[in-house]
This record gives C-alpha cells, structure tokens and sequence, in this order.
C-alpha cells in the first residue's frame, strides 16, 4: 500500500477531506425538523428549545477560526481528528441523558467538534499542494463547498427519515457513524503532520494567542446574542461586542503570531472583500429561506411538507450552478451573477402575495440557490488562494464565521418584521432588505480588482 503523500489528490486523498465537512451544514438543517418532538419529549417550551439552533450557531461562530489556528499551528490532521472524536462522543449524549440539557450539550460538542473539519480540509489540502509541489485541482475545492451545500439541502429530509423510524435522540446520533467512518478514512489516507512543509516540533502556549482569542470569543459571542435578542434592552451587549473587538484589534497589532492578523487582513483587501461578500449574499438568501417558509404556511395556506417542496429548486440551483463552475479558475463572472440573481429574486419578492402562482414561488427559491451555489464555490477559491499559507485554517474558519452571523442576523430581522405573524406586507420588507444587502454585495464584486485575475495567478497584494 502506498504513503498517503504518494495518493496525491485523488479519490483517497478527496473522501476524508470532503465528508468531514459535511457534518456542520447537515447538523446545522437537520435539527429544523426535530424542535417540536423534542420539546414534547423534554417538557420544554418553544422559545427554550429554540437554543438547540442558536447554541450551535454561537460555538460555531467563535470555534471555527479556533480550529483553524490550532490547525495552523498543530497540524490540520490532529485538529480535524480531534474534532470528529468530539463530534462522535457529542452524538452519544442524548442516549444517556434523554433530556432537553442532555441534547443541549450534545449540540455543543457537535457545534464545537464538526467546527474543526472545514478549516482543517483546507489545510489539509494546502499542505498536500506544498508536498507535490503543484496545485490542488479546482474541482477538490469547489467538492468542499458542493458537499456542504447538499449536505444542508437534504439535512431536513435525513431528519424527518430519522424521526418517523427511530426516536429524536436519533438526530444525534447520526454523527456516531459519520464521524466514525471519517476518522478510519483519515488516518488510513490522509499524510500524517510530520511530512508538513516547515512542521513544527512543540508550539508553546504562547503561539496560542489566548489573550485574542478570548477577546475574540467575547466580541462574536455578544454580537451574536444581540442578534438573537435584537431589542433595545439588549443594546449593553453591543458596547460589549465593541469594547473586546476594539481590544482585539489593538491586542493583535502587537502580536508576532496572532489570533486575527489584523494588519494582513488590512492589506489583503481580497481576503476582506470575500469575507463582506459571504456575510451580505448569506445574510440575503437566509432571509428568503427562513422568511419564506414562514410566509408559506402561515400566509399562502402551504402544508410543511410542500412548504419543503417549494424549496427543492433552492436546492437544484444551487447544486446545478456550483457543478457548472466546479473546474473554471475565474471567479468575477459567477460572483457577479450570484449577486444579480440576488437583485432579481429581490425585485420579485417585491411582487409576492397570497394570490402569487406556485411557478413565481418556485422561480424566487431557483433565483436564490443559483446565487448561493455561485457565492458558495467562488468565493471559497478566492478564500483558498488569496489567505496566506500559514493562515489557511485561521482564514477559512472566519469565512465561516461571516456566514454563520449572516444566519444569525437574517434570524433577528424576521422577528420584528414579520411582528405576531408572517404577511404579505413583512415579505416585501423582507425584499427590500435584500435587495439592499444584493446591492452591496454587486458592489464590493464590482470593486474588487483581484477578481480580474484568474484564482490560480498568483496575487499582487500577497
């Protein structure tokens, strides 16, 4: 049997990297389907187990770029190991706590555990780069993002499967096989860390950053919880989000390692650009995903099940469009068209009322996961070429963190909008939004220069 460096990037290599990945998006969607028999088994309320969803937002947000420093600093392969192992442990909690905390904390240690996996493939994938010396091919990358992106997609129907054959503990444990079979795969193909380029010995505690990183934690979390919380009482926790992201600024303009390069993401305007492209498009298309399923049931009288139905060509599109540019370099083209489709699916929610055809609502959803398949791939191929090499897995786990927020926010906007209920009148705010959030997307794409140039040329401000 040959080394796993000698498999280079083939189907070894790709099958571990990209089913690790997979374990965030499909928990992530799953869950939507299980709120209601949980909270009738656990004798737990609406508003409380709605945390199942927001807790896993939070430790996803703050530990995905954890992850990724740990996976630059010690090796993406026993970063990406240690996190299946905490997903899989994660799993197995709600079979010996049947409770609303046991499921809690199962959450949690899946939030934090799959956290690890997509900053880790990505540099796992760099480091394959520098041991062959040649490039990793396009398709590998664009695989990240179309396994996240199916993976989410039939995360509501794997969960409704689960549910109507097995008990709602079987949401979780899920995890066990697919971390299991991951964690096998990846020690039998995937290089060990020693064969890194430049591999380091021992990392003192000091390469760590604790000081940023905590800042960090503090910032996003308080963001966060604002978010979820979006009314005026709740505004101390802006000051709080404020005052630690001032202070990590600040802090890690000192650093010679630090948690958040400040000053390389200062100069790499790229890496900031893709970074405001997630955070606006993914604001935008959850707006649509969790406003209109609201709206179709409560408003235009849609059972769930064909509430879900009319969402099957988000899915489509954005499995279609995210094939069709899996192997293409340039990146401008497909992300000005996600942010048009953007505009367009806007302009049409403007038009949406209880009266609309089920072929104008199929026709939105398509619009908006044709802008998600294109924003998904190509700004992952911006992220992995623009984000030095030594920061790949710090970089890739705050371009989930952008996205991540984005949920968040589209969340806290549809509570005040859609008031008591879901209406006509709330969808066409909910249209102006992203129209607004479209807009600005089309024009951090239109302004940024590095897109003029292939992902595979090498960048100027690097």
């Amino acid at each position: 049997m040959s080394a796993p460096s000698a498999v280079g990037f083939g189907g070894r290599f790709g099958a571990p990297v990209l089913i690790g990945p997979a374990l965030n998006p499909i928990n992530t969607t799953m869950i939507s389907v299980a709120l209601v028999p949980i909270a009738r088994a656990t004798h737990t309320s609406a508003s409380v187990v709605i945390w199942l969803v927001a807790g896993l937002y939070i430790v996803s947000s703050v530990f995905q770029p954890t992850m990724g420093k740990l996976a630059d600093l010690f090796g993406p392969r026993r970063v990406y190991l240690a996190g299946l192992v905490i997903a899989g442990v994660g799993g197995l909690v709600p079979l010996l706590a049947p409770t609303f905390a046991g499921a809690l904390v199962a959450r949690l240690a899946i939030g934090i555990g799959t956290s690890s996996a997509y900053p880790a493939a990505m540099t796992i994938i760099r480091d394959q780069e520098k041991r062959l010396d040649r490039k990793a091919p396009q398709v590998l990358l664009s695989g990240l993002s179309i396994s996240g992106l199916v993976t989410a997609a039939i995360g509501p129907v794997l969960g409704g499967l689960l549910l109507q054959h097995f008990t709602w503990q079987s949401i979780f444990l899920v995890n066990v096989p697919f971390a299991a079979l991951t964690i096998v795969l990846t020690l039998l193909w995937l290089p060990s860390d020693r064969t890194r380029s430049g591999a380091r010995g021992t990392v003192g505690v000091r390469s760590l950053d604790l000081p940023g990183m905590l800042l960090f934690a503090v910032g996003i979390t308080s963001a966060v919880f604002f978010f979820l919380h979006l009314e005026t009482r709740a505004l101390w926790l802006v000051a709080v989000a404020v005052v630690a992201l001032v202070g990590l600024v600040l802090w890690e303009r000192g650093q010679q390692a630090p948690f958040v390069d400040v000053r390389m993401l200062a100069s790499n305007h790229a890496l900031t650009a893709t970074y405001a492209r997630l955070f606006l498009v993914y604001t935008g298309i959850y707006l649509v995903v969790y406003g209109f399923t609201q709206w179709a049931q409560a408003v235009a009288g849609y059972t769930s099940d064909a509430a879900g139905l009319l969402q099957l060509p988000s899915a489509v599109g954005a499995a279609v469009t995210s094939l069709a540019i899996a192997r293409t370099p340039r990146v401008r083209g497909p992300l000005l068209v996600a942010a048009t489709a953007s505009v367009v699916g806007g302009v049409f929610l403007l038009f949406l009322d209880v009266g609309s055809p089920v072929w104008f609502l199929l026709v939105i959803m398509g619009l908006f996961g044709v802008a998600q398949g294109l924003s998904s791939v190509s700004n992952q191929a911006v992220l992995f070429r623009r984000a030095p090499a030594a920061q790949i897995g710090s970089a890739s786990g705050l371009s989930r963190t952008s996205v991540q927020i984005g949920a968040i926010a589209a969340s806290s906007i549809l509570g005040p909008v859609f008031g008591d209920a879901p209406s006509d009148q709330g969808m066409h705010v909910i249209a102006i939004v992203v129209l607004a959030l479209a807009a600005g997307a089309l024009l951090v794409t239109v302004a940024d220069r590095s897109l003029r140039r292939s992902v595979n040329e090498p960048s100027a401000s690097l």
